[in-house]
């Protein structure tokens, strides 16, 4: 049991997850940091790199962060040589950074679609690119792709991430069918609505004591009748990252609490004092 356990070690491996200052990034590098990565990141700017250092280092985790936009390929390259200067070869790539704009389709203009696209999709083209070669060279590699259940579902005011994640959906399948042979697997998550800050009005009580009205729609729609933690996306990043799903290859695995499964029931049948709250 011991020596089946090892496969899901990732003791000296080198984990790039872009954007991960905050968030799901950051949960997904702490756990590969507890199972035994070595972590580096990238964000956008300045200010949100310090956070996230700032952040690693009171959880007692040693990262290399620094600034570099996924969309732009002169900076993922010279992200990329940084790391491997100063930590080492990237064995793990997750393609977290990403960006949504709920604008309807008619009043979204041309250049917010693209920045959508460039981000979403482009981006992690572009660090996938950046980290195949020397994976290739190594005989073997991980990337992980932050898809989304848009990459099944359609929703007003989202077509552009939408068909982002749609994309990168095919992404991963291509790199799969691509690269498979030299023993780099590429797959994907797909979470579902998480509980996070950014989430937190949505759940927030009415004044009359009522749920907010999304809250009720999300919950009606999901089978575990809950919204998802970060900590119940930690272990699925783990295993796609570690030798224990060597032989899984272009998948894109929904973390929802069923919502993909499920048809959905009438909100006006839930029982809120059956509710589990995750806060």
């Amino acid at each position: 049991m011991q020596d089946f356990l090892k496969n899901f070690s990732l003791e000296g491996k080198v984990a790039w997850i872009t954007g991960a200052s905050y968030g799901l990034g950051l949960a997904y590098a702490v756990a590969f940091a507890q199972s035994g990565a070595k972590v580096v990141f990238n964000d956008i700017n300045r200010e949100l790199v310090d956070k996230g250092l700032e952040e690693y280092k009171k959880l007692g985790i040693e990262a290399f962060g620094a600034v570099c936009d996924v969309t732009k390929e002169d900076q993922v390259k010279d992200f990329v040589a940084q790391v491997e200067k100063n930590v080492g070869t990237i064995d793990i790539l997750v393609n977290n950074a990403g960006i949504i704009k709920r604008i309807p389709m008619i009043d979204m203009t041309v250049e917010q679609w693209n920045q959508v696209i460039d981000v979403d999709l482009t981006g992690p083209f572009i660090c996938s690119k950046a980290v195949l070669p020397a994976m290739i060279e190594k005989g073997s590699g991980k990337i992980i792709n932050a898809c989304s259940m848009m990459s099944e579902f359609g929703r007003e005011t989202v077509s552009a991430y939408a068909a982002a994640k749609g994309g990168l959906k095919m992404l991963t399948r291509n790199i799969c069918s691509e690269y498979g042979q030299y023993n780099i697997q590429c797959n994907a998550i797909g979470p579902g609505y998480i509980a996070t800050p950014q989430t937190a009005p949505l759940r927030e009580k009415q004044p009359d004591g009522s749920m907010h009205p999304f809250d009720r729609f999300i919950r009606s729609k999901t089978p575990a009748q809950r919204w998802g933690k970060t900590e119940d996306l930690m272990g699925l990043a783990v295993f796609l990252a570690s030798p224990a799903s060597d032989f899984i290859n272009g998948q894109v695995i929904y973390i929802d609490g069923g919502i993909t499964a499920y048809i959905g029931q009438d909100p006006s049948n839930l029982d809120p004092s059956k509710m589990q709250d995750v806060d």
